[in-house]
């Protein structure tokens, strides 16, 4: 069953106001609310640079796509809501059938909370006791809440029962909590079955907790897609599902058994899947495909450019707007963006189109260029110092991105489009993250 959310407070984020602190619009639109701007049906052209945008067929292609795979591999989504921090997208995957949403902080959880987000899990140890505290609070209030935690260590669990045991009473509804298991050369997690099972004993002996499954994070334990590298990542999910079979679950709890970020999450499903034959709940925590990329993920996705399962490819949803500012010498351009309004950590802006110069012009693709620094607020485009420069000053480009998680939290609006390749195209939506 699908987790819920306050429908009606996502629907009242189109009430807020627009000001100054909202980076991706222009003084025009300051001071009106975000249903009043898109009544406007404002365009892209009306836009500043830099800027970062959404495409509207592109995110719902890809929340389609991976809800239609799961279902056909046998295993439930709670996709990770970090990587956009936005409420209103977390609604579109909830409705498209996600189990829950997945969340990496207790600062996250809020937000979720705020917007009655039913289910979720945090992919991570608590172990601050004011935080734990307002869980238990949290837990208190509404019946229908239900939270995970993760625990790769006895003590982790001695911490959990210490300040929950000092805080709520005993008839108080434990905190579920999952045994997470890791990898050499990965995170966090037990670095063996033996550890993990020693972790799982500690949480079923905690009055104040309950053994709700296992998880990890396959994702930090191998890069890229070679054979061996997939091998590498079966082989540590195998353990993870060794733990699994190891611990001794209350009888009415359905263990959840979790594993998959947007790089693997095939490999997940061909080795966890299974389980849900002998009544295990296997939960995917995928979160960039939601926007894909035109960079890593496009890489090592296995719906990606190189494709190693079954079904639709994903679309990359995301992408860059920057305008050409200086021409200091042959063969180079500044644009107008930087580290602070685009991701880079997994590979820099692609140069993609020329956006028209005149009316009745339509987008150049771009050709010979390569972007190949960013510095805090600009960005270095090289192409061959002999001939015309293809750009000059003035020019609007498009750029392709390289991993969502580090370009939503850039910014707090972000408008979304209805076709990035349109010769200007039609803001449709603006979402408002939370970081």
């Amino acid at each position: 069953m699908s987790a819920s959310y306050d429908a009606a407070a996502v629907a009242a984020l189109a009430d807020q106001p627009v000001s100054w602190q909202d980076k991706a619009l222009p003084p025009a639109f300051w001071g009106r609310t975000v249903a009043d701007v898109l009544a406007g049906k404002p365009r892209l052209s009306d836009l500043p640079t830099p800027l970062l945008t959404l495409s509207a067929p592109g995110l719902q292609h890809n929340v389609e796509t991976l809800a239609r795979w799961c279902t056909e591999h046998g295993v439930q989504l709670a996709p990770h809501g970090k990587t956009t921090m936005a409420p209103a997208l977390w609604a579109k995957q909830l409705d498209a059938g996600a189990w829950g949403i997945t969340l990496a902080n207790v600062f996250q959880l809020g937000v979720a909370r705020a917007y009655g987000v039913s289910r979720v899990m945090i992919a991570n140890s608590v172990v601050s006791p004011l935080q734990l505290r307002w869980i238990a609070d949290e837990l208190a209030a509404d019946p229908a809440f239900e939270v995970m935690v993760w625990a790769d260590s006895v003590r982790t669990v001695e911490i959990l029962q210490a300040a929950r045991s000092a805080y709520v009473d005993a008839d108080a509804r434990p905190l579920d909590v999952l045994v997470e298991v890791g990898g050499a050369g990965g995170r966090t997690g037990a670095r063996d079955v033996e550890t993990g099972l020693a972790i799982g004993a500690a949480i079923a002996d905690a009055s104040t907790l309950r053994l709700a499954g296992v998880a990890g994070y396959e994702g930090a334990i191998a890069h890229g897609a070679d054979e061996a590298g997939l091998e590498h990542v079966r082989s540590y999910l195998r353990d993870l599902a060794a733990v699994h079979r190891g611990l001794h679950y209350e009888a009415d709890v359905v263990p959840v058994v979790s594993a998959g970020g947007s790089a693997y999450f095939e490999q997940v499903a061909q080795v966890l899947a299974p389980l849900a034959n002998d009544g295990a709940r296997v939960v995917l925590r995928s979160g960039a495909y939601i926007a894909h990329d035109d960079g890593y993920y496009r890489e090592v996705s296995p719906l990606g450019s190189t494709p190693r399962t079954n079904g639709d490819g994903l679309i990359p949803a995301m992408h860059g707007w920057v305008r050409i500012t200086s021409q200091p010498e042959a063969g180079l351009a500044i644009f107008d963006a930087g580290k602070r309004d685009l991701p880079y950590d997994e590979g820099l802006p692609e140069p993609q189109l020329l956006r028209p110069r005149y009316s009745r012009q339509r987008p150049r693709p771009l050709e010979g260029m390569t972007v190949t620094k960013l510095n805090d607020q600009h960005g270095f485009l090289r192409f061959s110092p002999d001939g015309e420069p293809p750009v000059v000053i003035g020019d609007e480009l498009r750029v392709g991105l390289s991993h969502p998680c580090t370009a939503f939290d850039k910014w707090g609006l972000i408008p979304v489009i209805d076709d990035p390749d349109a010769d200007d195209p039609v803001v449709v939506d603006l979402v408002r993250t939370f970081f």
